[in-house]
């Protein structure tokens, strides 16, 4: 892991224009999962992974002529690190200058990179921006609660306003465009989209809005926002199963999109996750 003190985020940086694969900056998931887990090695009480967007890749070929690309990736969430976004932008923008072959020989060097830093195992899918469907936006499934008529008082994060309304098993898709946190080091805005998918007693819809509007001035990676919003409502609800995801819109030309499941065979989904309006 690097030091901290070499983190990229809140400073002032000179972009590169050579590639500098030593810009990528790692930061410890334990650190942001000890709300909740006591012990790293210790299993994770959920699955999932997290897709990340990136819309300003861009190298040369041979003959020196700029080559664009939508990026896509995909980590595993069992890794050890993630890696910070300001460092990434910072590393994809090094490629900029660099000549390579193909699309292939990019996408090799990119996920070698990658996957050095996180510890982990790297998927990505690079589309020439020419080939990049127009039609990839979509729309969260469910019942959006934005549209409830409630008063709130509290925007610091609070478990304790989740609540069930019924008994009665209940299999529900619920979402809100009204998710906002905080980056922790900038302080800078990440708005979001989230969608609750859970079977078990019936959430109230209310409680459920006011507490996803109490992230509003919480300080916190998109990942961790994520897994907290999980396990507060495995705590606080105690569905039989959840599925949460969430939408970031992105800065600086990449957005992160979370899946945290108690089902293992989201694994199995080779689909990228679809992009919400805001991206």
């Amino acid at each position: 892991m690097n030091d901290a003190t070499e983190n990229p985020l809140g400073k002032q940086v000179t972009y590169d224009q050579t590639y500098a694969p030593e810009l990528l900056f790692s930061i410890s998931r334990f650190d942001n999962r000890k709300s909740f887990m006591v012990d790293d090695n210790a299993a994770l009480p959920f699955f999932g992974y997290d897709h990340w967007n990136a819309y300003e890749v861009s190298w040369l070929n041979q003959k020196g002529k700029p080559q664009v690309a939508i990026a896509q990736f995909r980590f595993e969430i069992e890794t050890s690190f993630i890696i910070e976004s300001k460092s990434f932008k910072l590393y994809l923008n090094s490629l900029n200058q660099k000549k390579f072959d193909s699309i292939d020989e990019v996408t090799k060097v990119i996920v070698g990179d990658l996957s050095t830093c996180a510890q982990s195992k790297v998927l990505l899918e690079l589309t020439p921006v020419s080939q990049y469907a127009l039609n990839c936006f979509s729309n969260p499934k469910g019942t959006c609660l934005d549209q409830l008529d409630i008063d709130v008082e509290q925007y610091q994060t609070d478990a304790s306003l989740l609540q069930v309304s019924n008994a009665e098993t209940k299999t529900e898709t619920l979402f809100s465009h009204l998710l906002r946190s905080n980056c922790p080091i900038t302080g800078q805005p990440d708005w979001g989209t989230i969608q609750v998918v859970y079977q078990g007693q019936q959430i109230d819809h209310a409680s459920l809005l006011r507490y996803i509007i109490s992230y509003r001035v919480h300080s916190g990676y998109h990942e961790q926002v994520t897994e907290q919003v999980f396990t507060d409502l495995m705590a606080q609800c105690k569905p039989e199963q959840l599925e949460v995801q969430t939408w970031f819109v992105r800065r600086g030309g990449l957005d992160i999109n979370c899946l945290r499941s108690t089902r293992q065979s989201v694994l199995d989904n080779d689909d990228p996750l679809a992009r919400v309006s805001r991206q």
